[in-house]
């Protein structure tokens, strides 16, 4: 049995009070929506409070980067796995056997750092890409400029065999004149530098590299 006493009449909530409640909840959702939510996920921002609160900037970027996402992924290359030559089988001769240090048998030559520059123009709306052929931990410092104009840009990897449109990204911006910097690989593959220009003159890119690459080759 349950002893609580039930309400009265006069203590219920009037439907004029239900009602004014109701629309005081619709009324401050709608002003969360438009000041809030809109300017923070669609940077639409009708009032201009979500500019003041700084939410519009982050729709902005958040919308920004969705459309770089996308157009890169329209024009970014899938790499094709190199294959490995066949090692040609050589007839055994038996020669004399010959002692020598163990440290010589298993020694490695260090890779030979190489060095490269390399120049690209691009036209409003164009992109290209340079990659490098490195082996897992290889490392490899960098420096590109353009000759003024801003760019957007992605330094990143993809793996040989990897699966399809998979890569890792090492660092990324947008509207930049230049970066520099140094990365390890952190598997086999090609790994390198994607630029957009969004700007409506030509840009000029000139980029240096210097570390334990195999080879450098535009691929856009």
């Amino acid at each position: 049995m349950f002893n609580t006493k039930l309400p009265t009449q006069s203590e219920l909530p009037t439907s004029g009070q239900l009602l004014r409640s109701t629309v005081i909840a619709v009324c401050v959702a709608a002003a969360l929506l438009v000041t809030v939510v809109m300017p923070s996920e669609y940077a639409i921002d009708p009032t201009g409070v979500g500019r003041v609160l700084g939410l519009t900037q982050m729709g902005e970027m958040k919308k920004t980067l969705a459309e770089e996402a996308a157009a890169d992924a329209a024009v970014q290359p899938a790499e094709a796995p190199v294959a490995q030559a066949p090692v040609p089988v050589q007839p055994v001769v038996k020669e004399p056997v010959v002692a020598a240090p163990v440290a010589a048998l298993v020694a490695e030559p260090e890779p030979a750092l190489k060095s490269d520059e390399v120049t690209v123009t691009l036209k409003p709306g164009e992109a290209s890409e340079i990659k490098l052929e490195m082996l897992d931990k290889a490392t490899v410092s960098y420096e590109w400029t353009t000759n003024g104009v801003p760019v957007n840009h992605d330094t990143h990897g993809e793996p040989y065999n990897g699966p399809k449109g998979y890569y890792h990204s090492y660092s990324k911006a947008k509207q930049i004149t230049g970066d520099k910097g140094e990365f390890t690989a952190i598997f086999d593959g090609t790994h390198g530098w994607f630029w957009r220009n969004r700007s409506n003159s030509d840009v000029t890119i000139t980029l240096k590299t210097k570390g334990e690459y195999l080879s450098v080759k535009r691929v856009i």
